[in-house]
């Protein structure tokens, strides 16, 4: 067969049921084995949007996401969602197009080296040599994306090489000597933890993204409530404890809650679970937790002692290391009153410092009241994808998660543009739940295009705008920071969000009242296909509490 009916055939032995891409000249003969295919494609508006929507679908299904892009800009397009990927360890395999093997070199029509530009922000990357190795690199690729730390894995396919007949063998299991990571974690490591963990009086877990991408939500929930250890986790990290239960003390970092961070700043034992202690989490790094012994669990061992040193380091898959680690720390018997006091700490703090704001007196609408109306209307029963801005910290805040796979966001990379596609990509992976898309003024028209392939497939995204006519989070720093010098930051109420919607074939609405939202957002939300509300919120309003940049957890304001 053809080795692009190869790639078909691949595609579905991996279990892939659908794909997002555009075709171009490079990429032409993979889709004419579309033509012939039952792998469903969604035709993206942009190759930027099909590759945060292979990501959302990745983070809300646990499954590898698959984007296709032809070469040169194709690819350059995809360089962002790439690096995404890349820092938030979300498995997706990328197919690019690539010129004729006789050009190469040349700078023949749409060439660019997609190898060389997305080396340093892939996990592994394929550049095809022969059509014969198709089949073996497209299971590698796969086995990497989705193993260990997930991560993006490039192929980059020639396109003459895509059109040769090769003999066709399906691929049984992939051994790669060099790539065998570690899943299961030191024993004595994990004694010495438990013992650690019985012998705290200020103990606290810290939780990342890595919890959930093990699928270790049921065991990390297992192992808090076997004592009464607090927990906090890092915006990635979201969903992985519920966060109405009383030992959640809010997620950390520099818009997290008072009581999450001064209990860091506070705590004698820290342990890490698939998180990487970075700057918007630590803070000034010279004062970060300056009490504390830290217990690091890590599949991937560059993350361990990369800027904290970890006195008890694990090297493992979360799910394996703490269903034993709960094993052993059952057996310490430890005594449950030890932590009295630390509660008796953190619950003094919840008291003094909840999360709050100064509510309006009139209908005008404050951005953290419509997030409090999202979750009301919603009863948490949805999932819920961010753009970045101060939008995506208030639904952050005010939206309380108490599953995993359901809050999709940039964390790492913070890419402007990510929430629509993303959303996408998350509906079309979960049809039966509803898609939230929180989104800003500025953000929203990053790829505002995917409301177009929302409205051709029948993705029923509900994209909620925060529209405060400005770049809201750029505009706080200038305020705070810059003596309110506002430099470019006020793009106007352009465009019309409701024309705009209705163009794309999209139910629009504007919402302007509070006394009427809740009731406003489920009747938009009930609104059958894809949905786009404009809601006018408070112009300047800042995202509070905060760690200025260079303070410590300890010095936080608002």
């Amino acid at each position: 067969m053809r080795a692009v009916d190869a790639v078909m055939e691949c595609l579905k032995a991996e279990g892939v049921d659908v794909v997002f891409g555009y075709p171009g000249g490079a990429n032409l003969p993979t889709y004419d084995a579309f033509y012939d295919s039952d792998i469903k494609h969604v035709l993206v508006r942009h190759e930027a949007g099909g590759g945060h929507a292979a990501e959302g679908y990745a983070k809300a299904t646990g499954k590898v996401g698959v984007c296709f892009a032809t070469s040169g800009p194709g690819a350059t397009n995809i360089v962002t969602p790439l690096t995404d990927a890349m820092m938030d360890s979300v498995p997706v395999v990328f197919f690019t197009g690539q010129v004729r093997t006789d050009l190469l070199g040349t700078d023949g029509f749409q060439e660019a080296d997609t190898f060389g530009i997305t080396m340093p922000i892939v996990k592994h990357s394929f550049m095809i040599q022969h059509p014969t190795e198709i089949p073996r690199v497209i299971h590698e690729a796969f086995h990497i994306a989705r193993t260990g730390r997930p991560g993006p894995v490039l192929i980059d396919m020639p396109t003459d090489l895509t059109r040769v007949e090769i003999d066709y063998e399906p691929v049984g299991d992939v051994r790669l000597p060099g790539y065998q990571p570690t899943t299961d974690g030191n024993q004595k490591q994990i004694r010495l933890a438990a013992k650690a963990l019985a012998n705290a009086r200020r103990p606290i877990f810290y939780t990342g993204g890595g919890v959930i991408s093990a699928g270790a939500s049921a065991e990390l929930t297992e192992l808090v409530r076997a004592d009464r250890f607090p927990i906090t986790s890092t915006i990635m990290g979201l969903g992985a404890y519920p966060a109405p239960d009383p030992q959640w003390v809010g997620w950390l970092g520099m818009h997290g809650t008072r009581t999450a961070n001064y209990a860091m700043d506070e705590a004698d034992l820290i342990v890490a679970v698939g998180a990487r202690f970075d700057d918007r989490v630590t803070g000034k790094l010279s004062e970060f937790a300056p009490r504390a012994k830290f217990v690091h669990i890590d599949v991937d061992p560059a993350e361990i002692s990369k800027n904290v040193p970890a006195h008890i380091p694990i090297v493992g898959d979360a799910k394996n290391v703490l269903a034993r680690l709960l094993t052993e720390y059952r057996a310490q018997a430890a005594d449950p009153s030890r932590l009295d006091a630390w509660w008796e700490r953190i619950d003094g703090w919840r008291t003094q410092h909840p999360l709050r704001y100064e509510d309006s007196t009139d209908s005008e609408i404050k951005p953290q009241y419509l997030i409090e109306a999202l979750y009301e209307a919603t009863k948490g029963e949805c999932v819920v994808a961010s753009d970045v801005g101060q939008h995506q910290m208030w639904a952050a805040q005010y939206y309380h998660f108490d599953h995993p796979r359901r809050w999709i966001n940039s964390g790492g990379l913070g890419t402007m543009g990510f929430g629509l596609p993303a959303g996408m990509g998350a509906a079309v992976g979960n049809p039966d739940l509803t898609t939230l898309v929180v989104s800003g003024d500025a953000s929203i028209q990053m790829n505002a295009q995917e409301l177009a392939t929302c409205a051709e497939y029948g993705i029923p995204v509900k994209v909620f705008i925060l529209n405060n006519g400005y770049l809201g989070m750029v505009r706080q720093w200038q305020e705070l920071f810059w003596d309110r010098r506002y430099s470019h930051v006020d793009p106007g109420r352009w465009p019309d969000f409701v024309k705009l919607a209705e163009a794309y074939g999209v139910a629009g609405f504007r919402f302007e009242d509070k006394t009427t939202l809740v009731e406003d957002i489920r009747r938009a939300i009930a609104t059958p296909g894809p949905v786009m509300v404009d809601v006018r919120v408070t112009r300047e309003e800042n995202t509070y509490p905060m760690i200025a940049p260079g303070a410590a957890a300890r010095d936080m304001v608002g």
